[in-house]
């Protein structure tokens, strides 16, 4: 009988007081877990719309199924719109007795495709989910509407990381506090764009026309990839970016390898000795002063960069290098430096193609990724400057038939828009609310950095806002993003999502 009383009190009391309340986190994820097949749904037929950023027309319908998806949410969205831009899909929630705005980043242009390039069974704009990346023996799952998703398979398609997933989960953020009957703590900004993958031209006129609507405390950029060991990142700074195009001109028209080689210059040959003289053996750009405008890191900055983790021997054996450029410096270093890369060469045919001939012409494209300090004409110009120095006639349109008869190296070199660095000092108190908001939803330290290697014209935010802007990356590091393959871990969308909703409730 004792037992038996001391079961029912004990049952009373049980039924007395709650066993367990869920925790704003753990009702978020409740309620993303209960939406997953929509939600999936929904995000696939996003990736099915192309959405080459020149695509013009199908950028468009890109925006109106984002403005679709917003309106389902209970956002009111809105176009905002300069001539010749792709548009802006913009949306704004007020929250009763906020104090602080945060506007949400992120965009839905992507780059360029080349179907051929993909792995077979897998294409750009037919998002499939695989078990793994196809390179590295994955394959396509026969996944049925309804089926149970597993949260380590993959999306393959276009922009399925960079950048439409930046959208999905700050959109399904919004939606998982809203169906959890959960207030965020701030006034809240959605401002999606459509652009960025061709460097952003219009975006500092769009804040100039709209700048009324985009007053912030904070601009939150869901952008880019966490750290290669898959633990959540917070971003203070991007590089700045821009491209420049060489063509150097050869005869007027093929000529036969045979009867005129040894005679005719061959400008393929040029480019390549133009190219191999910007860069030593250990990868340092030896323009002249090319280094030397780079601000240095703060004492924090530092600090945060010593506590990364160390990757470089896993993506070593990942990526089947031997020795990096740089020695055995950390990737998190490089990415304080500014970098020239060579991001394609052409003259001429190879493989089946190739034939016995010299070429009219070489081209090349080059990447100029800038870091704080760093102006972007300034370093156009160091560039510019060297090719002068190496014996070249430099013009910026095609060359008249005078030109190509006086001057024996000829050059045209242009770029594209461009934009410069930025950073946000980490020890700003709406800093350290993002980090508290994002630590609080993992069990280990959160990787901080001062800079990621990849660009966002960040600048302009800062130039014509005056802007606060953070980064938080959402996606796989390994995501294929720029080139074939892209793909997505889905476990890192319903994170991301979470992550999204965390900082929405940031003190």
């Amino acid at each position: 009988m004792k037992l038996n009383s001391c079961l029912t009190i004990t049952l009373l009391l049980l039924c007395s007081f709650p066993v367990f309340a869920q925790t704003n986190q753990q009702k978020i994820s409740a309620a993303r877990k209960a939406g997953e097949q929509a939600t999936m749904a929904e995000y696939l037929n996003l990736l099915a719309i192309p959405n080459e950023t020149n695509d013009s027309l199908n950028i468009r319908v890109n925006s109106s199924f984002i403005q679709g998806m917003m309106i389902k949410r209970g956002i009111t969205p809105e176009v905002f719109s300069v001539p010749g831009g792709n548009r802006v899909v913009f949306g704004e929630v007020k929250v009763p007795g906020a104090t602080k705005t945060i506007i949400f980043y992120a965009h839905y242009d992507g780059q360029p495709v080349n179907p051929k390039q993909w792995s077979e069974g897998l294409e750009p704009f037919k998002p499939v989910f695989i078990t793994a990346p196809i390179e590295q023996g994955g394959h396509i799952v026969n996944y049925k509407p309804g089926q149970a998703i597993d949260t380590a398979w993959r999306i393959s398609g276009r922009a399925s990381a960079d950048d439409k997933a930046g959208v999905m989960c700050i959109l399904n953020a919004y939606d998982a506090l809203v169906k959890s009957k959960i207030k965020p703590t701030c006034n809240i900004k959605f401002f999606f764009e459509g652009e960025e993958e061709k460097g952003s031209p219009s975006l500092a006129a769009i804040f100039r026309k709209y700048k009324d609507k985009l007053d912030s405390d904070l601009w939150i950029i869901c952008d880019g990839a966490r750290h290669p060991t898959g633990k959540k990142t917070v971003v203070f700074g991007v590089r700045g970016d821009v491209n420049m195009a060489l063509t150097i001109y050869g005869p007027k028209r093929p000529l036969h390898s045979g009867n005129f080689g040894n005679w005719a210059p061959n400008p393929g040959l040029l480019m390549v000795k133009l190219l191999a003289g910007m860069k030593d053996d250990t990868g340092h750009v030896t323009i002249p002063g090319f280094y030397d405008d780079v601000i240095p890191l703060t004492a924090s900055e530092k600090q945060a960069l010593a506590r990364v983790p160390a990757v470089e021997a896993n993506l070593k054996k990942e990526l089947g290098i031997a020795q990096p450029e740089g020695g055995n410096r950390p990737l998190v270093e490089a990415f304080m430096q500014p970098t020239l890369n060579i991001n394609g060469m052409a003259s001429g045919n190879v493989g089946a193609l190739a034939a016995n001939v010299i070429p009219v012409k070489a081209e090349a494209v080059l990447d100029l990724r800038l870091v704080l300090g760093n102006d972007m004409n300034r370093q156009i110009k160091k560039v510019t400057d060297y090719i002068s120095s190496q014996g070249y006639h430099v013009i910026n349109r095609e060359p008249t038939d005078a030109e190509r008869t006086t001057y024996p190296k000829l050059i045209k070199v242009t770029h594209d828009a461009g934009y410069n660095a930025q950073r946000t000092p980490l020890d700003l108190p709406v800093a350290q609310s993002v980090i508290k908001a994002i630590q609080a939803t993992v069990n280990y330290p959160v990787v901080l950095s001062p800079s990621t290697g990849g660009s966002l014209p960040l600048f302009i935010f800062e130039k014509e806002l005056g802007a606060k802007v953070i980064t938080v990356p959402l996606v796989n590091y390994d995501n294929n993003q720029h080139a074939e393959n892209e793909n997505v871990k889905v476990s890192y969308l319903w994170q991301g999502i979470e992550t999204v909703a965390a900082i929405m409730l940031m003190k």
